[in-house]
């Protein structure tokens, strides 16, 4: 039975109303930006004569006879009849007394559902329903059916987003001519797509494609252009340190030091870079480049010019691992050209994290690498003029934002200009142009297009997990050559999450049927006599961590059964061969990680990825990506095309998608009058820039910003 209406002042801390809080609808704007999932037709009433089984349906008719009968369960059984003598039974195998008291013989009433064809001849099974009188009208609209909890009736929510779009500003904020024609009024668009008149496409609504929609999607891809061109616009008013390469300086040495020369990529970007820290003001550049690209050496020569100009530079990762990594490699470079290179995690404590500190407030550490530990409250710059985020879609807004303050503080208090340092953001995730243009827009991109010379390809193969063995013995194979293997899994012990869950929501075995590290380290070493297996995963110490690694790039350890805590960050080439299994349970992006930690070397590399069958639709496009391309620009267009911006976004939408209503695949042309009007719209009719961005995005222009 439908949910009585709320009462004319509900209290603050009933059910609804706390779910409406929950849902975030808490102002008039967000209940009118409240749109239906789907329609239901109740415009029209159909004879039961007419009826067709398997369609859906309003009838009305008068009830008959009611009562609980017991076949083979308790259930509610209602019998009606039209005025033409048709008959149909509703049928309530869940009910309330409620339900039995609107339901009486008489009573007049109208029910919505499925239409049944059946022994007992037609029904409906838990349909809406409702008591009228004779010649009540029809809804003169669709019916909105909108996204909710248990606790907020339809009902209830109808009214409140009725209620929001009444009291909500709507009025007409932009000039003429930005809007692009043809679409509607804000108000009117609003109107029409919370109560479409009976005869709208249903087709326009369901892939919005209607003028309506339109309207709203440009609205919101404008608010985020003017938020992310007005973000940039700021930081261009703000003073950076001058950070300039010299003649014969640390940039040059450290270059002329380098086993490799750099590819002609490298030097492309290495120069948009360091015509950054020149500038004077704060960059804000992202670096990106496909797995084993050689982006650490870009950061390298950023760092160099950073620490030539007598300023401290500090790079932060996400994982200790991948941490340790770039200090590895760093200090391999840079510490016999002088530079003390200081070293902080988490993990880190008593005097060996003391006497960090204590480097990088004295300034006598140049360079600083770390995990989050870099952004804590008591790690003190003495003149911070650089930073680099490794992986940068793996940390949060928070995270980000601290790192931004952390900066800020490191400028002296007394200084007449306060400056803001420069930040460098990398990546292995390559961004899709289209996410370059949207969330990405108030960043400069810097791209290395080419790996370097000596990388050998990978031959990627799918192989169904009841060839299990079959794989085992390939390896006995491999490693009796001499050769190195990964194995990676999903889960460490049976039913446990690793605090690292895969990510792509493939459906495969369930948990409690997902082999585990931990088991399958203690099959292949069964498997393999005379080879050391080793095991790494989230939860070992971060010095247990530290020596199996240490042991498989010795070459100590033949086989590495790991969780994806060596997603990235660990370069070992004599490792030939990787295999995945459960394939299907990680994400895209993370599956090509994953296969950029073989092919180091000179050995021709392989990746295998093991997966459990049924596949759904999207594990299937995931492996098929996986198999058919090595490039890392197509995988990511691909995951843009099977999941959607959330995961090239990262933390930055802080939980809530940055985009609401528009679909960067289908919405180009829109973004693209966005893009073109955004910065005319700020010179121009700054008032109303600035009341689009508060309408749209409020506090979330924020999360753009980081």
């Amino acid at each position: 039975m439908p949910a009585a209406l709320p009462p004319a002042a509900a209290s603050p801390k009933s059910g609804p109303a706390r779910a409406l809080e929950t849902l975030g609808l808490t102002t008039p704007i967000a209940l009118a930006l409240h749109l239906p999932l789907r329609y239901e037709d109740e415009t029209r009433l159909t004879p039961l004569a007419e009826a067709q089984p398997g369609s859906t349906v309003q009838v009305e008719a008068i009830v008959r006879d009611a009562r609980v009968e017991f076949r083979p369960r308790r259930q509610l059984v209602v019998r009606l009849e039209d005025e033409a003598g048709e008959a149909l039974v509703l049928r309530f195998v869940h009910f309330y007394p409620s339900h039995q008291k609107a339901l009486q013989p008489g009573v007049r009433v109208r029910a919505r559902g499925e239409l049944r064809g059946g022994f007992f001849g037609r029904e409906m099974i838990h349909p809406q329903f409702k008591a009228v009188e004779p010649g009540t009208p029809l809804a003169a609209a669709l019916t909105p059916v909108y996204p909710s909890t248990a606790a907020l009736p339809q009902a209830y929510l109808r009214k409140a987003v009725a209620s929001g779009l009444q009291r909500a500003h709507l009025a007409e904020l932009l000039p003429a001519g930005v809007v692009p024609a043809g679409l509607p009024p804000l108000r009117e668009a609003l109107q029409f797509l919370h109560h479409p008149p009976p005869a709208t496409p249903l087709a326009t609504l369901e892939d919005h494609s209607h003028p309506a929609w339109q309207r709203l999607k440009f609205e919101e891809l404008l608010a985020q252009q003017l938020a992310q061109a007005q973000a940039r616009r700021e930081r261009a008013q703000h003073a950076a340190p001058v950070l300039a390469a010299r003649a014969g300086g640390l940039h040059e040495r450290l270059l002329a030091a380098l086993p490799f020369a750099l590819t002609g990529a490298q030097r492309r970007v290495t120069h948009e870079i360091a015509s950054d820290l020149g500038a004077g003001r704060p960059m804000h550049r992202l670096l990106q480049g496909d797995v084993g690209a050689g982006k650490t050496v870009v950061a390298a020569l950023a760092a160099a010019v950073a620490i030539d100009a007598g300023w401290q530079c500090a790079l932060m990762a996400p994982t200790e691992i991948l941490a340790e990594q770039h200090f590895a490699k760093l200090v391999q470079w840079l510490a016999p050209l002088g530079v003390q290179v200081a070293w902080l995690t988490g993990s880190q404590r008593g005097k060996a994290r003391a006497r960090a500190l204590e480097a990088v407030a004295r300034g006598e550490a140049a360079l600083v690498v770390g995990t989050h530990a870099v952004i804590q409250h008591d790690v003190v710059f003495a003149r911070l003029g650089l930073a680099v985020v490794d992986e940068q879609h793996r940390f949060g807004v928070a995270q980000r934002l601290a790192l931004r303050h952390k900066l800020e503080a490191a400028s002296p208090d007394d200084a007449a200009v306060r400056l803001e340092p420069h930040l460098l953001m990398m990546s292995a995730t390559p961004i899709p142009r289209t996410l370059a243009m949207t969330y990405f827009a108030d960043l400069e991109v810097s791209t290395i297009d080419e790996l370097p010379p000596g990388r050998t390809p990978i031959v990627t193969k799918l192989i169904a997990d009841h060839r299990r063995d079959e794989l085992i013995g390939r390896i006995r194979d491999a490693v009796a050559a001499g050769q190195q293997v990964y194995w990676v899994c999903p889960l460490v012990e049976a039913m446990e999450d690793d605090g690292q869950p895969p990510a792509g929501g493939g459906r495969g075995k369930p948990l409690a049927e997902l082999r585990n590290a931990t088991e399958t380290q203690a099959q292949l070493a069964a498997a393999l006599p005379g080879h050391e297996v080793g095991l790494i995963h989230g939860r070992l110490k971060a010095a247990e961590k530290a020596a199996v690694m240490a042991r498989f790039k010795a070459g100590e350890t033949a086989v590495l059964v790991a969780t994806t805590v060596i997603e990235v960050g660990v370069d070992v080439p004599n490792a030939s061969l990787m295999v995945v299994e459960h394939a299907e349970r990680f994400g895209l992006a993370q599956l090509h990680q994953l296969r950029g930690r073989v092919g180091r070397g000179t050995v021709a590399s392989a990746c295998v990825l093991m997966y459990s069958s049924p596949l759904s639709d999207s594990g299937k496009q995931r492996l098929r990506a996986m198999a058919e391309t090595q490039d890392g620009f197509e995988i990511a267009r691909r995951d843009l095309e099977i999941r959607g911006p959330g995961e090239f976004m990262g933390a930055r939408q802080s939980g809530d998608a940055l985009l609401r209503f528009a679909d960067l695949a289908e919405d180009a042309p829109l973004l693209a009058q966005a893009r073109r009007v955004a910065p005319w719209l700020l010179d121009v009719h700054p008032a109303a820039a600035e009341a689009q961005v508060a309408r749209w995005l409020g506090r979330q222009a924020e999360f753009l910003r980081a």
